[in-house]
């Protein structure tokens, strides 16, 4: 499911008289404390708000602009976030000369979606949609960045896609394995025969509203367990109540293009060394199994959400590398 050209415009709205807004808003500025210094907005580098009308849904956007960056970077956030949580990557970007766009994807954040519309699939179609929108924009290619779930979620629109020049991600592993759905769900029990009856009773449980803090370990979202508990308890991200279909869906959508036979872009797997919510065995059965190009680094120390030293570092180094790599390429 895609839209016309003309769907696909991204508008610039005065959010403080239209549209909700994180400006004035304190409770996104929480987070920023458990980043180190660096990483941490100011008045100079908080993105700025977009509205992006697509589809009949008003998706908001957070961007970073830098005008002369030779790409762009879409930063995806998972399920225990939202654009707006993924500010920090947008800190290290610009200091960099990297621009980049963080969606709020439907039904998270500031965008909101009418609960019957909301699946997995629905985020796929809308970042494949802004893919294409940032690239008519003003033609410089996209580069996608996946944290936890967007990691799944920028592989997806990858392969769907087709039209980015590389592909990042915190966690990379594939949820139609047993072992994942029991890794990614709060008990094994419900990772194994709770996600089996939501797919056999679907016509009945598709739109029961689930807590995403109770099917899923966001308690270990972070090692920090003030930070764990922010996200669980943040309606807007991990806090979030969710319709059965969008986890249903979550667990049993193929990809466009198996990992075997992926050429779409090379790969940057860097995953949290101290991940208690994704195994890093999980991320790694995925990377071994990818065709073409590319990398594994793992973030020592670091956790789902990578805020300790030094694993931010070593997440920001070989980032920045990767993403170098692919700029000289494309002028070459």
């Amino acid at each position: 499911m895609t839209t016309d050209t003309r769907a696909l415009a991204v508008a610039s709205v005065p959010t403080s008289i239209l549209r909700p807004s994180y400006e004035g808003s304190a409770d996104w500025l929480r987070y920023q404390t458990f980043f180190p210094p660096a990483m941490r907005c100011t008045a100079e580098t908080t993105p700025s708000e977009e509205w992006w009308s697509w589809n009949g849904i008003d998706v908001h956007l957070d961007r970073s602009a830098v005008p002369e960056s030779p790409l762009k970077v879409i930063v995806l956030h998972g399920a225990g976030a939202y654009g707006r949580v993924m500010a920090p990557a947008a800190v290290i970007a610009r200091r960099h000369g990297y621009e980049t766009v963080s969606p709020d994807l439907p039904g998270y954040g500031l965008t909101k979606v009418a609960p019957e519309r909301l699946d997995y699939a629905l985020w796929i179609d809308c970042v494949v949609d802004l893919i294409k929108a940032e690239i008519e924009r003003d033609g410089r290619p996209v580069l996608l960045f996946g944290v936890s779930l967007g990691g799944l979620l920028a592989y997806h629109a990858a392969a769907r896609s087709r039209r980015v020049v590389g592909l990042v991600a915190t966690t990379l592993a594939d949820p139609r394995e047993t072992a994942v759905r029991q890794g990614f769900a709060r008990t094994a029990l419900l990772g194994s025969a709770g996600l089996w009856l939501l797919h056999q009773l679907r016509p009945i449980t598709d739109g029961m509203p689930l807590p995403m803090r109770y099917m899923s370990k966001m308690d270990r979202i972070s090692n920090k367990p003030e930070l764990s508990a922010l996200c669980a308890g943040d309606p807007l991200g991990g806090g979030n109540w969710v319709p059965a279909r969008f986890l249903r869906t979550l667990m049993y959508t193929a990809p466009d293009i198996e990992p075997e036979s992926f050429d779409v872009c090379p790969v940057l797997l860097a995953h949290p060394g101290v991940d208690r919510m994704t195994d890093i065995s999980l991320s790694r059965r995925f990377f071994d199994r990818l065709a073409g190009p590319k990398r594994m680094v793992v973030l020592e120390g670091a956790s789902h959400m990578p805020t300790e030293h030094p694993g931010v570092d070593q997440l920001e180094s070989a980032v920045l590398e990767f993403v170098g790599e692919i700029a000289r390429a494309r002028r070459a």
